[in-house]
């Protein structure tokens, strides 16, 4: 299948990007899966009501975002805590995209969502990328679901190191492959096709 995974965090090298990473690596592993990794460092998203963004004037970055969301058949997103809830650049560009010109992105997906913390936190980031992204999969119309399975990764920098490879706690690397698990057998079921981790 064709997995994108997003990192909505704008900071460079951030924890977010260790885990996205970490999902990237535990993807591979089977040789199955095509997976992107589209990190938010770049991020040129108008803010939703200043500027239209049309398909035919994309910039690098939101062309580069647009491709690898619209042609995944599973997203995760993931994204750090700030101040109890998601990036103010997830749920713009959830805002900003959640039209006809780019219903397609929310169209036949599968989607599975993350909070990352240096701490203890990444729950309410996680329900918040939710619920906005099924305001919009309903407002447009669209066919797709959101895992009910979350994953809050705690102590991320902690567990994963810059390039995400594992190298933290037992609990920690299991509850993520079971998250990263559950999101396949859900994307299973919904295209009809056979996956593995």
């Amino acid at each position: 299948m064709k997995i994108a995974i997003i990192s909505t965090s704008p900071r460079a090298n951030s924890n977010t990007l260790r885990f996205c990473k970490f999902i990237q690596h535990v993807l591979e592993e089977s040789g199955q899966h095509e997976v992107t990794i589209i990190d938010f460092v770049n991020y040129d998203l108008p803010f939703v009501g200043t500027a239209w963004v049309k398909p035919d004037t994309l910039t690098l970055f939101q062309q580069t975002l647009v491709t690898a969301w619209g042609d995944a058949d599973v997203v995760f997103f993931a994204s750090p805590e700030y101040n109890w809830t998601a990036t103010p650049q997830i749920i713009n560009a959830f805002n900003t995209l959640g039209g006809p010109a780019f219903k397609h992105l929310f169209e036949n997906k599968v989607f599975a969502m993350a909070g990352t913390s240096n701490g203890r936190g990444g729950r309410q980031p996680a329900l918040d990328m939710t619920t906005v992204l099924n305001k919009v999969i309903s407002f447009t119309n669209s066919y797709s679901v959101v895992s009910p399975k979350i994953y809050e990764s705690h102590e991320t920098d902690k567990n994963l190191d810059a390039d995400g490879l594992f190298i933290g706690h037992e609990v920690y690397d299991r509850t993520a492959r079971a998250f990263i698990d559950y999101t396949l057998i859900v994307a299973q079921r919904w295209h009809g096709v056979t996956v593995d981790a």
